[in-house]
């Protein structure tokens, strides 16, 4: 776990995402990621010398069958407050608008979600479980999809919530969170959308991990690059 704590830390600190008195939301899917991230925050704010806490939110999307009382027990463990926001988003994405390409409408309805119950709960920041291999995936899936070069930022004031986006994990790599989550043996739920494994991201994690037969080293080539070139930050 050292290497979690070093490599969010350091984001945390190159980028300025945390201040003294910051009271943080973090978006708890239920995933290894944002449980990774949940878990390192919580600890984080025993010792990190800017003094912050930490709430978690999950948004309940309204698939049936779905067991949230680990995720409730889990963060009693660590004292970490956890709110579970009942949503529409599955009847409303799936049934009333049936979307072929549904990822794009759900996160931004999971999003509002947790930015309204963030801010009312006192929240001046989100915290989001986006990693280094999603950095990547974004901005292929920009460049190729879309004909622009984008990703998207480790920190983001948004105007009209008045709440701040940070991303603690950008330098971690998914497989780091892999080994995380199973050692910390963190109460991580499948993903019951029926979306899931069949998206364009997903054809994108695929198309990133080829690229290894080229270079080893391509991911994190470009992953620098990003880090240099779009966020402006030199090494």
């Amino acid at each position: 776990m050292q290497h979690i704590f070093s490599k969010v830390r350091k984001a945390v600190e190159d980028f300025e995402m945390i201040e003294d008195g910051d009271k943080i939301a973090v978006g708890v899917s239920a995933g290894k990621d944002s449980l990774t991230m949940l878990y390192t925050l919580s600890f984080m704010r025993r010792f990190y010398p800017k003094k912050f806490d930490v709430v978690a939110i999950t948004v309940d999307m309204g698939f049936e069958g779905m067991d949230f009382l680990p995720i409730k027990e889990f963060c009693d463990k660590i004292d970490v407050e956890f709110h579970l926001v009942p949503s529409q988003i599955k009847q409303i994405v799936f049934d009333i608008r049936k979307e072929e390409n549904p990822c794009s409408l759900c996160a931004n309805l999971r999003r509002g979600i947790l930015n309204s119950t963030a801010k009312s709960l006192g929240c001046n920041k989100v915290a989001l479980g986006h990693h280094l291999d999603d950095v990547v995936e974004t901005f292929f899936l920009s460049l190729f999809f879309e004909g622009r070069i984008y990703c998207f930022s480790p920190k983001t004031y948004l105007d009209r919530t008045q709440i701040t986006t940070i991303r603690p994990m950008i330098y971690l790599k998914e497989h780091d969170l892999r080994s995380a989550a199973k050692k910390l043996e963190l109460p991580v739920i499948t993903n019951p959308c029926p979306a899931n494994g069949k998206t364009n991201r997903q054809r994108m994690k695929e198309f990133v991990k080829s690229l290894k037969q080229f270079h080893p080293a391509t991911k994190d080539l470009v992953f620098n690059a990003i880090k240099r070139n779009i966020w402006g930050l030199k090494d």
